[in-house]
């Protein structure tokens, strides 16, 4: 994990650099996307995301690092439980079989160190030479249930922070001098640790002078977009823009550090766990008691408790949004923007939660199905205080499952099916999952007359191997699918037995660089058989291992509270042709460019990433489905070699290649204006890359129109959904593929 956070860091003070920020890879679908969409869609958004990092990295790394257990401190019946953990369990069942060593331990030295401190703004030389005297005695030290590496470096890092604390404090009183010439270096992996507390408070004057600079120029921008608007509009002197920047910057620093000090020894010792475990492979992971519990809900697209996304502002826990069709949402009071001051389970007494911090908070307001909490609540509207009473109930997370719409092109009609994830509830596989939504989804469209099928896997970041394997088997008559291989066996042939061909028709698949894991089985597998167009980015993400959750009190069972989860990469999985997606992922038959096309990025870009190979090809028979198949995909590549908006959209990715190395900017505001200037009048030529419209309309499906009758925020949810569909260069290309496939009267199957 914290080698991802770390990459993530560069990624993003890059602007657009490399990979993860969890290892979790649901988790960094999401997040991932989420920033990289809505701050890179804007070119004039392009600078502004370099400067906000220094204060963002550490805060992804306290958010999504923490854990439930409690710290093995003094505890030697748990410093045991850990032991066996990392030798046992990894050392016999992990795909790679590694030793506890010298390089091992080196690995955990540098990773929980730079996992810590990733803008070197705590540690010093002089710490990292008393740190390193285990550099090279943790493994020793994981044997013998000694923790005194972890011990040192985490009650330094305390002292650190709360020396940090007064250090920004009292260097935001006072203006800095903005006419100095100097510059600052934000590549943090080159950039040394200081060498004592001078040079240690001077890195963060840098640091925070950098933040101060880029708040005053946004305000300047701001200002003089009013004033073209407003000739009365009265400009605030630089001065006073500094003044506000520094206040600014010292909510946003008192916030984080207020957040921090919720955090608990179980967090940071979860950090130094993944710091162990990541020695293995980047997808290896300790899950916490909590984090378990979100893996579930992610795979499952369900949870238990009233349905509303919180969110942690100051000291108050406030409503963000209420998930449709949920118990919140169907009670009807709570809303959006309400402020939880209390939580009472059923009649009993409330508890007050101003203050808690969010986690906690959390596990009051969730319970089982069936039961009844009340809410007190303070009204966004008039600020009054409500008791509302709701009874819990499971709640699907609708964001999670298959969705489709209807688009009619040339006098066809065509269907477009979105999978977010590959999901299901192992607890439970009678409920939906992945497989049983798009049977289904397909039935449904079929009845529509659609005559060709979009299924989109792009920022889809897989799931269920299980639910990939029998989607697979929707679009084929029967046979091979993957195959998955342990570590020092012979691989084993995953097959669909099915006969049933749910979907006849002519068939492309959308994918990106996010596209990973199970999305890369699907896509692999109908490329293999020639049965659907891969077309998307050059490859996919190219993560062609499989990880198994495997619970320590297993191993463990007498130790009485929950010790969380491992996430362990257990198989590798290759295609049926023989080739492994490792590394390599799949390449699209059809090329497209993309913001990412000249990025470092993917599995191949992670360090500790295991190899790609390859093994025996599996016996399978390719369709014959296409009688124009080499035509269409000629034809596709050159209207897009000929569209205008494609090729911007290329230079658009070069030009994001050659900034993302640019590390170093000045701290004279003059000069450091300047050159923003100079980048955002060189980004205007990018400003409308993405606006596009294809002028087709997209309807949901039948059975869709009478859920809205019931539900008007679903309505909504896919009005823009299919509004956005409109405005897809990529949809729309994928559309013409679709439109011009024809496919073969008789299926020829082409034996292997």
């Amino acid at each position: 994990m914290i080698r991802i956070i770390k990459k993530l860091k560069k990624f993003l003070e890059g602007s657009i650099k490399k990979d993860k920020p969890k290892k979790n890879w649901h988790y960094f679908s999401s997040l991932a996307i989420q920033v990289l969409n809505t701050k890179l869609n804007k070119t004039e958004d392009f600078m502004k995301t370099k400067f906000i990092i220094p204060f963002l990295t550490i805060t992804l790394l306290f958010s999504n690092s923490v854990s439930s257990s409690t710290l093995p401190n003094n505890d030697p019946e748990k410093d045991r439980v850990i032991v066996y953990v990392l030798k046992n369990i990894l050392s016999r069942y992990h795909y790679v079989q590694k030793e506890l060593d010298d390089d091992f331990s080196e690995h955990v030295y540098t990773n929980f160190i730079d996992g810590l401190d990733p803008s070197k703004r705590y540690f010093t030389q002089k710490d990292l030479k008393e740190f390193s005297k285990y550099k090279y005695q943790i493994d020793n030290q994981l044997r013998e249930s000694n923790i005194d590496f972890y011990k040192l470096v985490y009650n330094r890092f305390l002292e650190k922070m709360e020396s940090g604390k007064k250090t920004y404090r009292s260097l935001l009183k006072q203006p800095f001098n903005y006419k100095k010439k100097e510059t600052i270096d934000i590549d943090y992996d080159k950039v040394p640790y200081a060498e004592n507390e001078t040079e240690l408070i001077n890195y963060w004057r840098k640091q925070l002078k950098l933040s101060i600079l880029s708040n005053i120029e946004d305000a300047e921008n701001q200002q003089n977009e009013k004033a073209k608007k407003d000739k009365n509009f009265k400009k605030k002197s630089f001065k006073e823009l500094e003044t506000e920047a520094r206040k600014k910057v010292l909510k946003n620093m008192d916030d984080l550090y207020m957040r921090i000090g919720e955090l608990e020894n179980s967090d940071w010792y979860s950090t130094f766990l993944n710091s162990v475990v990541s020695g293995f492979d980047p997808h290896t992971t300790y899950m916490s008691p909590r984090i378990k519990t979100r893996f579930d809900q992610e795979m499952s697209g369900k949870l238990e408790g009233i349905g509303a996304r919180l969110q942690k502002k100051g000291i108050y826990t406030h409503i963000i949004e209420l998930i449709s069709g949920g118990p919140a949402w169907k009670q009807g009071e709570l809303e959006a923007d309400d402020i939880i001051l209390k939580v009472a389970q059923g009649d009993e007494e409330p508890l007050d939660i101003v203050g808690m911090r969010l986690d906690d908070a959390i596990k009051f307001i969730k319970g089982k199905k069936g039961t009844e909490v009340r809410l007190t609540v303070k009204k966004k509207i008039d600020g009054s205080i409500k008791v509302i009473p709701i009874i819990r109930d499971v709640v699907e997370l609708e964001e999670t499952f298959v969705k489709s719409s209807i688009v009619e092109k040339n006098g066809k009609k065509y269907g477009v099916i979105n999978l977010p994830r590959f999901y299901i509830d192992f607890n439970d596989l009678s409920r939906r999952d992945a497989a049983k939504d798009m049977e289904k989804e397909i039935e449904r469209l079929k009845k529509e007359d659609v005559q060709g099928l979009i299924v989109d896997l792009r920022d889809n970041g897989g799931g269920s191997l299980k639910t990939a394997i029998e989607i697979g088997g929707l679009f084929i008559n029967k046979g091979p699918i993957v195959q998955v291989k342990y570590r020092g066996e012979d691989p084993l042939v995953k097959i669909d037995t099915d006969p049933k061909i749910q979907w006849e028709g002519p068939l492309v698949v959308m994918v990106n660089e996010f596209s990973a894991s199970a999305s890369e089985i699907f896509a692999a597998a109908m490329q293999d058989y020639k049965r659907g167009v891969i077309i998307g980015g050059k490859q996919t993400y190219g993560k062609g291992t499989v990880q198994n959750v495997l619970p320590i009190n297993r191993f463990y069972e007498q130790y009485p509270n929950d010790l969380g989860a491992l996430k362990m990469t257990i198989q590798k999985f290759y295609r049926i042709n023989g080739g492994s997606t490792q590394i390599e992922g799949v390449y699209s038959d059809i090329s497209l460019p993309t913001r990412y096309s000249y990025m470092d990025f993917g599995e191949r870009d992670l360090d500790g990433a295991l190899p790609w190979d390859k093994v025996q090809q599996a016996k399978y028979t390719a369709t014959n489905s296409y009688s124009n198949f080499a035509d269409v995909v000629y034809n596709s590549k050159q209207r897009v070699m000929n569209n205008e908006k494609f090729n911007k959209i290329n230079d658009y990715a070069k030009w994001l290649k050659k900034n993302q190395e640019e590390r170093i900017y000045s701290l004279n505001y003059k000069a450091f204006k300047e050159e923003n200037e100079a980048k955002t009048k060189e980004g205007e030529q990018f400003k409308d890359i993405f606006k596009f419209d294809s002028h087709l309309t997209f309807v949901s499906p039948k059975y869709e129109l009478n859920l809205f009758k019931k539900d008007t925020v679903l309505e909504e949810k896919r009005v823009a959904w299919h509004k956005n569909l409109q405005k897809d260069i990529y949809v729309n290309e994928a559309l013409n593929v679709l439109d011009e496939l024809k496919m073969n009267n008789n299926h020829v199957a082409v034996k292997h």
